[in-house]
């Protein structure tokens, strides 16, 4: 193996080992082109170039990290500002100068989607302490009912001392929306003041903001259009709650800091992250051709697997290039925790479809104290938890399948500041490599778009039933009442759903095909 292809980062007590990844050191070489390139445009980018065209938004999440960086004055001084808000706020909680009417908040609800929560979860897995945080977090982070009721039940008579963070830079995000409705509404069922217990993290004029603003909430924290939601961590959206649960938000700065400053090196074989990007450049063809699978080797990175899916998938699977045509670009990425995986799927992975490449991620330190021995030989369960590693990496390679070791020493709020930086630096690289908008999601907005006009027909069927009550109709025959005729297969599953969650008000009626079913409002 080529040992030019091991890189130790010392001051980021980091290792990235590309020497199963399958390249040689003149594929490197060979890119050098390809790489300045991708560092130029992200060195504007930084600079405060419309790096999102489709938008006509800068992308400032590196700016997070070091506010003299910002391109205005302005804008830097909004970062500090936040910054020390989030801290002062902070220790005004864990002191109880900003308590809960009954007195010190205990727990705290955070109420998001998407980079808004799956960014907090992340780093609340990773950081939690086992003696307990400074505030025990749960979320909501969908608009499942059911959901919800469980994180309710967890939280339990701590509702009285619970703190809710409201997170969405519009406010009008539905499943945030939905969230905060289910909220006051489990607030005003134990007569609590909703308001006594809210923050609204948000744009400045936005829905939420006014609502905070008009029923007096607790606080109000800013969210800016150059920030997305998956890259956030090191926003409000991620520091407020990490600092409420007791977390050191300024070694995750730090962190990530640092990692900014190691990735803006123009010689790639200094640059981490560089090295990343052209590695997934080769091991997916520039295509996508190969999944990514994340193997942390470590419980409390069990969440990572899920915040990269979000990152990489959302900013690189694209439809267009920058110029318009035609790519079908992304790269699918999942995983889960090592050494569970090697009793889950490393089956398929050694010895089934070939489509993949992996990355293991390996902690060094084993835990806090020393470890007893597990066995006669005098191994720990450490020891047994790096032999599955290695030995997971070997059996893979023995079989052709490439993939990339990145090692850090401990999981720390720094550690875990990197991790982000590193990835998010990433994912900006292989974009500029293979021509796509990292930054623009418009498949989302076009999910979003179908769910409101499907909400749109919900409403129409459910007023033409209260219209008619006691008439047994199919779904076809209810398209064409209301005019929705290419709309038939929505429809039956609206009154599929309505006959379950009606409380008995509209009923099934079996047919002899079960989409033929007929539906009938009880009178």
């Amino acid at each position: 193996m080529d040992k030019n292809l091991y890189f130790h980062f010392k001051d980021l007590r980091l290792s990235a080992d590309f020497r199963f990844a399958g390249f040689s050191a003149d594929f490197l070489e060979n890119n050098q082109a390809n790489w300045h390139n991708a560092h130029q445009q992200m060195t504007a980018l930084e600079n405060g170039a419309i790096a999102n065209p489709d938008e006509g938004r800068m992308v400032g999440h590196y700016w997070l990290r070091n506010p003299a960086l910002a391109p205005s004055d302005e804008i830097g001084r909004s970062i500090e500002s936040m910054v020390a808000q989030v801290k002062t706020w902070a220790s005004s909680v864990h002191e109880g100068e900003i308590s809960s009417p009954t007195g010190r908040f205990s727990d705290l609800l955070v109420i998001g989607i998407g980079g808004s929560a799956l960014g907090p979860q992340f780093v609340t897995k990773a950081l939690t302490q086992p003696s307990g945080d400074r505030l025990n977090a749960h979320f909501f982070d969908n608009t499942d009912p059911d959901g919800m009721d469980y994180v309710l039940a967890q939280i339990g008579e701590n509702l009285a001392s619970t703190l809710v963070l409201v997170i969405s830079k519009s406010g009008g995000t539905p499943e945030t929306r939905n969230g905060m409705k289910e909220a006051q509404a489990a607030f005003a069922n134990k007569q609590l003041d909703f308001a006594k217990h809210a923050i609204a993290v948000t744009g400045e004029g936005s829905a939420l903001h006014n609502l905070s603003q008009s029923e007096n909430w607790l606080g109000f924290f800013p969210m800016w259009d150059w920030v997305g939601g998956r890259t956030s961590e090191t926003a409000s959206v991620g520091l407020l709650p990490a600092a409420l649960q007791g977390f050191d938000i300024q070694a995750i700065l730090d962190g990530a800091a640092q990692m900014d400053t190691q990735t803006r090196l123009p010689d790639l074989r200094e640059n981490p992250a560089g090295l990343l990007a052209l590695s997934w450049f080769f091991l997916t063809d520039g295509k996508g051709s190969k999944d990514m699978v994340i193997l942390p080797y470590k419980d409390r990175l069990e969440l990572f697997a899920k915040y990269l899916q979000q990152l990489i998938m959302e900013s690189l699977g694209k439809e267009l290039n920058l110029q318009g045509e035609v790519v079908y670009q992304g790269i699918s990425v999942y995983g889960n925790k090592g050494s569970t995986d090697q009793h889950a799927y490393v089956q398929q992975l050694r010895e089934g479809v070939p489509n993949f490449f992996a990355t293991f991620i390996e902690v060094l330190k084993n835990r806090e104290g020393t470890s007893i021995t597990v066995d006669e030989d005098g191994m720990t369960s450490g020891d047994y938890l790096q032999g599955f590693m290695l030995g997971t990496r070997d059996a893979l390679f023995e079989k052709g399948r490439k993939s990339i070791t990145l090692t850090i020493e401990e999981v720390s709020a720094h550690s875990v500041g990197q991790l982000i930086a590193l990835y998010e630096r990433t994912v900006g690289y292989y974009a500029y490599l293979v021509g796509i908008n990292a930054y623009h999601q418009p498949g989302v907005e076009a999910g979003k778009k179908a769910a409101s006009s499907i909400l749109n027909v919900r409403k129409k069927v459910v007023e033409w039933l209260a219209n008619n009550p006691s008439r047994s109709i199919s779904a076809e025959e209810l398209a064409g009442e209301i005019d929705e005729s290419k709309h038939a297969e929505w429809i039956f599953k609206i009154l599929e759903n309505l006959s379950v969650n009606s409380a008995g008000s509209v009923t099934r009626q079996d047919s002899v095909c079960s989409l033929d079913d007929r539906f009938v409002q009880n009178g």
